[in-house]
């Protein structure tokens, strides 16, 4: 078998401990008196779930003693071994052991290590305390039991485990059994039977004994629907294979088609659904208060520990989900561990955060959007405003400029009227001319025309229109209004010059608040050489692209504007005229403002100012 090589090699391993021992300085050097305990492993310090026991135990001792403590562990490995109990090579060993320095302490766990501290107290440990613990109390010898012994046993209740898996499944048709082959794993095997023996009328019970656990994984991956599998202890299978930490548990949870449960919470935490199971850390602190007790002073069989009892059922929460097992079927007071915390418990503060900021943005976007509407109501009453205002200056303008208009009109109807009379007298002669004629009645045609040029411009001005943006040429605006000012520059006999670029320049505007805008600058000009001499009145007029915007200019030569009011030649109400009413050029900013432009004054070095205004190109 595979443990035929343990008598010798343990021989050999015990020898060398024990020099090791002897050589090892005394442990209160330091001046501090430690006290010597020795924990005792039924198959060894990684096998579940005796190895959970071992670490819970130390970590109370370190916690609850108030001395230094020296711990050692011992695996009782001949507890693995399915053959006659080879321990006479152990028990010299412990004896070579004790023979350096007395335990103060010896704890065994589980039922092999308290069955051979029991069969063996005598010669090797006769006077030292004893704690038996993670022990059923059915496999603790009590007639054996001395003064020097504790107990802190277990109370199995396998009718309770099962209970609970026809609890969490109600359909459940077969319940499988997993068990070793160790002396210790056989003893459970007979009494899981009797136990579970009014089960038999209710579901169908497997028992893979006399199966090497290879075989007991291919079964389990094909186990039928509506079954279940309870692990018992799987520390060597009938092969002679040992099991170390959680090893066979791993690989049968890997394969198997049905939920696992078992008896002890040494086993929860990955594979096993849950239950009614021992609690590891409380059967530690009762044996790590015992263990205090009797290194205080206590003697050991004067502390009665009642045997522990399963506690309350625990379950996994990720394998009731693996299993589709509802919540709701579990016992009252049960606890659900390893449960995913919901987006919300995870990020509570952060949502609650970026929902603050989310309802903060509404508001202020609410408040941005109610605010844009009252702007672009503002802007476009505003905007009416503006138009009103302008149409009410153009009229003034109109006005102004009757007489030159009159003046123009006369020009053509008088023509026409001559021409009229002319052509009457030639129709009374005897042989009137025809060619003659002719051309009577294309003078007529072309100057009713320049009359009706008149009053369409005339009309332009003073028609009540709402601001209509168009791409518009802005030669052809400065065009049309020097036409409809030249009546004023001749009757006031003033020099205009336009210096007019050969591309068109266009612009996205209002044409008729354009024009006015330049009929305002114009007149301004005109109004401003009204004391120069008349060979010396001149207005320059100019149009360009400049730093890619349209400029357009009108200068004088007349007396300028007094320096220290250039900022406030565009203020409402402002006025250098003896009779004006300071709104032209406050109505000229405002509708290029309104066209995204920009206008500004300036004196000339020569004399005279300079009104210059640019313009988006479109």
């Amino acid at each position: 078998m595979i443990l035929d090589n343990f008598i010798p090699c343990a021989r050999a391993i015990g020898a060398a401990y024990v020099l090791a021992i002897f050589a090892a300085p005394p442990a209160d050097a330091a001046g501090i008196e430690d006290k010597q305990i020795m924990i005792l492993h039924s198959f060894g310090q990684d096998f579940r779930p005796w190895g959970e026991y071992a670490r819970t135990i130390r970590s109370e001792l370190s916690r609850q003693s108030r001395w230094p403590l020296n711990i050692s562990d011992h695996p009782l490995v001949a507890a693995r071994s399915i053959d006659k109990n080879p321990e006479v090579p152990f028990v010299e060993y412990l004896n070579a052991l004790g023979a350096q320095r007395q335990h103060d302490l010896i704890i065994a766990i589980g039922a092999p290590a308290a069955d051979f501290v029991q069969r063996h107290r005598g010669e090797l440990f006769p006077q030292t305390p004893i704690i038996l613990t993670a022990v059923e109390q059915r496999r603790v010898r009590s007639d054996d039991l001395t003064a020097n012994d504790a107990v802190v046993a277990v109370a199995h209740d396998y009718a309770a485990v099962f209970e609970n898996i026809l609890r969490l499944l109600p359909d459940t048709q077969t319940i499988v059994i997993v068990n070793g082959a160790s002396p210790n794993e056989k003893f459970w095997l007979g009494e899981l039977k009797r136990e579970l023996e009014p089960f038999a009328n209710r579901i169908k019970l497997l028992w893979y004994e006399g199966m090497p656990f290879e075989a007991v994984l291919k079964e389990a991956a094909s186990l039928a629907p509506k079954s279940a599998i309870f692990w018992h202890l799987m520390n060597v299978d009938v092969a002679g294979v040992a099991y170390e930490g959680d090893t066979g548990l791993k690989r049968l949870y890997a394969v198997a088609n049905a939920p696992i449960f078992s008896y002890d919470d040494g086993f929860f935490g990955r594979e096993v659904v849950g239950g009614p199971m021992y609690s590891v850390q409380d059967i530690s602190q009762k044996t790590a208060s015992v263990a205090v007790r009797i290194l205080a002073g206590e003697r050991a069989g004067d502390i009665p520990v009642p045997p522990t009892r399963f506690a309350a059922p625990k379950y996994d929460w990720r394998l009731l989900q693996r299993w589709k097992i509802n919540e709701s079927l579990l016992p009252s007071g049960s606890q659900v561990w390893f449960r995913e915390a919901s987006a919300w418990e995870r990020y509570r503060s952060l949502i609650l955060l970026v929902s603050a900021v989310m309802l903060v943005q509404a508001a202020l976007i609410s408040g941005l959007l109610y605010q844009r509407r009252r702007t672009q109501a503002a802007e476009l009453v505003a905007r009416q405003r503006l138009t009103e205002l302008a149409r009410v200056n153009r009229v003034s303008t109109v006005g102004e400029l009757t007489a030159t208009i009159a003046h123009e009109l006369k020009q053509p109807l008088g023509a026409i009227l001559a021409n009229a009379e002319t052509m009457e007298a030639i129709l009374k002669s005897p042989s009137p001319d025809l060619n003659e004629l002719q051309e009577i009645v294309s003078d007529i045609c072309r100057d009713d025309r320049r009359a009706d040029d008149v009053i369409e411009r005339v009309r332009a001005l003073l028609q009540k229109t709402p601001f209509e943006p168009k791409i518009v040429d802005l030669n052809d605006i400065v065009v049309e209004t020097l036409e409809l000012l030249s009546g004023l520059t001749v009757s006031r006999q003033i020099e205009i010059a336009y210096s007019r670029p050969p591309e068109p320049l266009t612009v996205k505007g209002d044409p008729v608040q354009l024009q006015q805008v330049l009929l305002n600058l114009i007149v301004n000009g005109v109004d401003a050489l009204s004391s120069k001499r008349v060979s010396e009145r001149r207005i320059k007029i100019g149009t360009a692209t400049v730093d890619r915007q349209a400029e357009l200019y009108v200068s004088d030569n007349g007396p300028g504007i007094d320096s220290n009011k250039l900022n406030d030649v565009f203020q409402t109400f402002y006025s250098t005229k003896p009779n004006g009413m300071g709104m032209g050029l406050s109505i000229v900013r405002t509708i290029v403002e309104a066209h995204n432009g920009r206008i500004t004054a300036e004196n000339q070095p020569g004399g005279g100012a300079v009104f210059r205004l640019r313009l988006p190109l479109a």
